[in-house]
């Protein structure tokens, strides 16, 4: 789509829900929206932004539907995690005690991929993220991006993982402290989702966060990250 917006149909079709829903959603101005000639129009980034909240309440099937309706031209038809996570862009330990150094670490760690382009850029979009809301879950875990796709900084969309030895404050509800991170830096709004949707099918499989948090290697990691990706399935 070479315009910023969706009409209802391309809506519908992004979202991967019942048209009915969709729009009983629209009407009760949950999803964000304007009409404009009588016709319903829908901004990308807005859309994306109230994405990236409503997916946390999403359960597997919900998820599910919401990566498969994403065309991401990059992944090839293989899942976000074996076209984007490398064992390079793993760190276990994570070297980091605060916020700015898990952030500065972690786009070290992406950078290794030499397809981030623009370090300095990226960062900055990522902190700025950061301060308007935390990515963090109470479950111990992070998910920091930028706020919006970054095409120009990045010759490829990457994920970087990291675990640091202990946990940190890093906005989560109720203070919870965090140790485990996922850069996600994508190209385009379509494979940004579908790296959340997919990171977030694999994180809440029963007892997963807890294996990731007991490895002691980046390879460990890793192949655990791999395995559970597999097990998810399409």
């Amino acid at each position: 789509m070479s315009r910023d917006f969706y009409t209802l149909d391309e809506l519908v079709q992004t979202l991967g829900r019942d048209r009915r829903q969709v729009e009983k959603l629209i009407n009760r101005g949950i999803i964000p929206g304007r009409r404009i000639g009588g016709e319903w129009r829908f901004n990308e980034i807005e859309v994306t932004h109230w994405l990236e909240q409503d997916l946390r309440g999403l359960d597997d099937q919900g998820l599910a539907q919401l990566e498969q309706s994403q065309q991401s031209s990059e992944l090839n038809e293989l899942s976000p995690i074996e076209a984007l996570l490398q064992v390079e862009t793993c760190e276990v330990p994570l070297d980091a005690g605060t916020r700015p150094a898990v952030l500065q670490a972690l786009l070290e760690v992406a950078g290794r991929t030499w397809h981030v382009w623009d370090p300095a850029s990226v960062l900055k979009a990522v902190k700025e993220r950061e301060d308007v809301m935390s990515t963090a879950f109470e479950n111990g875990v992070a998910i920091p991006h930028p706020r919006n796709p970054l095409p120009e900084a990045l010759g490829q969309s990457v994920i970087a993982f990291g675990r640091t030895l202990s946990g940190i404050p890093f906005g989560a509800p109720r203070r919870q402290l965090t140790d485990l991170f996922f850069l996600v830096l994508a190209r385009d709004a379509a494979t940004h989702l579908q790296i959340l949707a997919r990171l977030g099918r694999i994180l809440n499989r029963s007892g997963f966060v807890d294996q990731l948090r007991n490895t002691e290697t980046a390879r460990a990691a890793y192949d655990l990250l791999l395995e559970a990706d597999r097990q998810v399935g399409s």
